[in-house]
């Protein structure tokens, strides 16, 4: 009687590993780079599985998450141009329809607490909801979204893989879209590799990170090049786009004409520049900080000062922003359309 137990007891645990085995998720790890900060994303949340980050992958090429099917993610957020896009200056959407703003690069997310140009987005579980529903980018709805997935047996079994179930719904589509998104990390640029001790700058890229670091490391703040905060970078305001920057979602004067710092991580790929592409090159970029800020009452203190560079030294900071560069990144299959099997 005992050893007919004892096969029972071994029958039903092999059964519930078997069982089991068919909801199993792999857990995969964000890679910390040695030096840098503690990311700020919640992982304990949304932990993070190969079947979650493939599932955000495939929806994030996928066009089905706008109305009429054309336009996804990646429309707007290329790889290999730092995840943004570079054929227009301001964003694209569905029946090309136009926004106000140039589309920000997607890399390192989990460092940052707020997204979009003026913050009004402050985690990145949710900010996905902003184009999926805004009526110039997807215009489409949640409720739309997860009807149309769950249509799908594609989806349905990617969802099972995932979280263990084939219901789809808004909040898990969210959550697989921040996996994947949240991976995007990069760190291997010529620059990561001078601080391992591995390269060496050029001469004219050393001089060049020598006035980065004068004149541009408190707003883009090594290592990941960006303090994340909200500054008036003194551009003249679009009269035809009239935006106020953060001050439309604080409703604080204090905020006008300010925007989020950006990353300068893989800037030689990311143009054109500022929150409304008006910069097509670093060369304009520079030529702006050199003598073309337009001062006001919330310019930030930084630029009180132009720079006065002269024409050798804009060429040799420029050269240290190429050195930001992380090819590894933008060419990373891993983080590509995702092939059809």
């Amino acid at each position: 009687m005992k050893k007919i137990t004892l096969i029972l007891g071994f029958g039903i645990f092999i059964f519930g590993i078997f069982s089991f085995s068919k909801w199993y998720s792999t857990p995969i790890y964000l890679d910390i780079p040695k030096d840098w900060p503690k990311p700020v994303y919640d992982f304990s949340k949304n932990p993070l599985t190969e079947e979650g980050f493939q599932l955000g992958r495939n929806l994030f090429y996928d066009p089905i998450l706008s109305r009429d099917n054309t336009i996804s993610c990646a429309s707007c957020h290329l790889q290999q141009t730092g995840f943004t896009h570079v054929d227009h200056d301001l964003s694209h959407g569905i029946e090309g329809r136009i926004g106000t703003r140039n589309s920000m690069t997607l890399m390192n997310l989990a460092w940052s607490k707020t997204f979009m140009w003026d913050g009004g987005v402050n985690h990145l579980d949710v900010q996905f909801i902003h184009p999926i529903t805004s009526e110039v980018e997807m215009d489409e709805t949640m409720e739309n979204v997860v009807k149309k997935l769950q249509e799908i047996p594609k989806y349905q079994e990617l969802y099972k893989k995932a979280f263990g179930t084939k219901k789809i719904t808004g909040q898990l589509t969210l959550k697989a879209l921040s996996q994947f998104v949240v991976m995007l990390t990069t760190s291997n640029s010529k620059y990561d590799k001078v601080v391992r001790k591995e390269e060496k700058f050029t001469e004219m890229e050393q001089k060049g990170y020598d006035l980065f670091k004068q004149h541009c490391a408190s707003c883009h703040k090594e290592p990941l090049f960006t303090n994340h905060s909200f500054e008036n970078n003194g551009l003249a305001i679009d009269m035809t786009l009239n935006d106020i920057g953060r001050m439309r979602i604080t409703q604080n004067e204090k905020d006008k004409q300010k925007f989020k710092v950006p990353t300068l991580r893989n800037v030689q790929f990311t143009f054109p520049y500022m929150h409304d592409g008006r910069f097509n090159t670093l060369n304009d970029v520079i030529k702006h900080y050199n003598s073309g800020i337009e001062t006001s009452e919330t310019l930030a203190k930084e630029l009180q000062n132009p720079m006065n560079l002269t024409d050798n030294e804009r060429t040799e900071l420029v050269a240290f922003l190429k050195t930001l560069t992380d090819k590894e990144f933008l060419f990373n299959p891993r983080f590509s359309y995702p092939k059809v099997k």
